[in-house]
């Protein structure tokens, strides 16, 4: 039922060699998944906001409060992701097997830009490759780790531990080596479509199935947003800012 677990289990033998060829299929697939979340839910890209104008939109309403914007941010983002988890499961096994796949992406772009804007306000410039691909890790809450080590930097610059993902947001590492955590975080979430999938054949029933997608993306939007919050601690001279 969560997309976590079911992530670990199932992309174990895809991440186990980071190294493998990066033209391959599911390489590509991966490559271009990651891609598509970093266009979409950071920079932007056609009607879809970037995390600097979420940030922007948060702080006009809340001012530079730390928690308050914050607040403002996830909030805004559990909630359309229960919407998108109630369209997705309303129509019940009927459209499950289009609707699933949109779903996955919609919700990791939503998460991605919730988690990019929390960090952007917080001192971490998202347009560095370091910090997208912290950004990224975020995504798969307990598994950053496994992930990280598997591309050869978990114990690199002190990223152990709690606030790992805001060290490695504020380093600098080879260009190979953050593409090479893009790609098994990309592993990694594409293996949650089967995931879903799996978890919605108990949803048989039209609406009642979108309450309960409704529910569950709401709560797992909220778990990752609980994991940037602690992750991504203000910067110093940042925290010392006062409202403008």
């Amino acid at each position: 039922m969560r997309r976590h677990d079911v992530a670990r289990r199932e992309s174990e033998v895809a991440t186990d060699n980071p190294e493998a060829p990066e033209d391959g299929p599911l390489d590509n697939l991966a490559n271009a998944f990651v891609g598509k979340l970093l266009d979409f839910g950071v920079d932007g890209v056609g009607p879809l906001q970037s995390s600097s104008q979420v940030l922007v939109k948060a702080r006009r309403e809340k001012g530079q409060d730390d928690e308050k914007v914050v607040d403002e941010i996830v909030s805004d983002h559990i909630k359309k992701a229960a919407v998108g988890g109630f369209v997705t499961g309303v129509g019940g096994i009927f459209t499950m097997p289009v609707a699933i796949p949109v779903n996955v992406l919609e919700f990791y772009t939503l998460a991605t830009r919730m988690v990019a804007a929390i960090a952007e306000h917080r001192g971490y410039d998202v347009k560095s490759k370091e910090a997208r691909a912290a950004v990224l890790l975020s995504l798969v809450g307990a598994d950053a780790d496994d992930l990280m080590r598997k591309a050869g930097i978990s114990t690199a610059a002190g990223l152990t531990g709690s606030g790992r993902l805001a060290t490695l947001a504020m380093s600098r590492l080879p260009k190979s080596a953050s593409m090479m955590v893009n790609k098994a975080v990309g592993f990694r979430l594409l293996t949650t479509v089967g995931g879903k999938a799996l978890g919605r054949l108990i949803r048989f029933v039209p609406v009642a199935g979108g309450v309960i997608g409704a529910g569950l993306d709401g709560y797992l939007m909220k778990r990752i947003a609980d994991h940037a919050r602690a992750e991504f601690a203000p910067r110093p001279e940042v925290a010392g800012e006062q409202p403008g």
